[in-house]
């Protein structure tokens, strides 16, 4: 991955792209022919136990794993130039219960030069390495835990984001985003100004035309005003609705190492990736808002964090096998007096995830995707997980970004 002048850095970046290229941040179109594509997906879940949120993360959502035939959500996607100035995208969801939700819609500059880019709309933010990427082209079929436990699944903006690619041999890339803090952990406001704001940062190299790299950092801070969490368990054991309001802050580092031997991706290849993220919200939490003899607020805060790492490996043409494990850290809150007898400061104990899978692309258009979970992230409700997957595409796409 060098910059775009490099022929060397434009082979091996175009052999280390995914073989089931099939939606993309690379535009294709022109204004005269926008892109048009459709994702179909389906899913089957055997569950053991009922999905529900890591033991310590009671202010997170639970996962959204569903049991039994599932037909998962599909992806309507267009984009074309506007003008010389601008290109447009949009991602429409299409719940299977019914509806419609906007996903992505936004406005990119083509023509700011000097390595900048400026985009502004509704976008999946750039922080980490997983979280720009759509359901579609993840490698398993859910999100590692941090991701599922600390952005339910992926953080989504609405506002401006800034990249800027440096006009150097080694790929370094700065970017700045503000919003309205839509996504969780930001809680919807009535406001003028930013409600979120992000920082990230990458830099990556290519190793001769077998090996490339690239590691990240990032910075996201929002407010969280009266976010409610239920059946939040207490010192007593009754599960019981809290509300939240105060400052939260996460930082984050990833990591991506890919190889080809002889750089033919076509044949084999091996990805490495792993995503760390650490929280920390501080505020005022209220206990049991049903009940008014307890309805009680005082201080709160707690530093939260997980990782994951895992590993895909196309071992002949079409095949691919992974794992992944993950691992959560609830922390050790720090509690008020008014609420020290009523809200769990330390839960002791450790959610993991451990998951395998296997699938196979028939063509570059369609795969087929079996998954294996022991997930231990729910203490005394050890779950193993089996899920089938398909995944269809159609229409125009261009390849995946890095």
């Amino acid at each position: 991955m060098r910059k775009q002048i490099s022929t060397r850095a434009a082979i091996a970046a175009l052999l280390f792209q995914s073989a089931t290229a099939m939606a993309s941040s690379v535009p294709t179109d022109n204004a005269f022919n926008p892109a048009f594509s459709l994702i179909l997906s389906g899913l089957y879940g055997q569950l053991q136990q009922t999905p529900s949120a890591a033991t310590g993360f009671a202010m997170a959502p639970a996962p959204g794993h569903e049991q039994g035939f599932n037909l998962g959500e599909s992806e309507m996607g267009i984009s074309a130039s506007i003008d010389p100035q601008f290109r447009g995208a949009a991602t429409l969801a299409l719940d299977p219960a019914g509806g419609v939700s906007v996903e992505n819609a936004f406005v990119q500059t083509t023509a700011l030069g000097d390595g900048m880019n400026l985009k502004f709309g509704r976008f999946f933010s750039g922080l980490g390495y997983l979280n720009e990427q759509h359901a579609h082209a993840w490698d398993f079929v859910d999100q590692p835990l941090v991701y599922a436990t600390l952005w339910e699944n992926q953080l989504s903006e609405d506002g401006v984001q800034f990249k800027w690619l440096a006009p150097t041999d080694t790929f370094i890339e700065l970017g700045a985003e503000m919003g309205k803090g839509r996504g969780f952990p930001g809680t919807e406001r009535v406001k003028n100004g930013s409600g979120a704001g992000v920082f990230f940062a990458h830099i990556g190299d290519d190793i001769g035309i077998e090996h490339s790299w690239r590691v990240g950092a990032s910075l996201h801070q929002t407010q969280r005003v009266d976010a409610e969490s239920t059946d939040v368990p207490d010192l007593a054991g009754n599960a019981v609705t809290n509300l939240f309001t105060g400052d939260s802050q996460t930082s984050g580092l990833d990591f991506v190492w890919k190889y080809s031997p002889n750089g033919n991706v076509r044949n084999s290849y091996v990805k490495f990736q792993a995503e760390y993220f650490r929280r920390k919200e501080t505020g005022d939490l209220t206990y049991d808002t049903a009940d008014a003899g307890a309805n009680v607020s005082d201080t709160f805060s707690n530093t939260q964090s997980g990782f994951y790492v895992q590993s895909v490996y196309q071992f002949m043409p079409r095949w691919r096998v992974g794992a992944r494990y993950d691992r959560l850290d609830s922390g050790i809150a720090q509690v008020g007096a008014l609420n020290a007898g009523n809200v769990i400061s330390n839960y002791a104990y450790t959610p993991t995830r451990t998951t395998l899978m296997l699938d196979y692309s028939p063509s570059e258009f369609s795969r087929l995707r079996a998954q294996f979970a022991n997930d231990q992230s729910r203490q005394g409700l050890k779950d193993n997980q089996f899920f089938v997957q398909y995944i269809m595409s159609l229409g125009a796409h261009g390849a995946h970004s890095y």
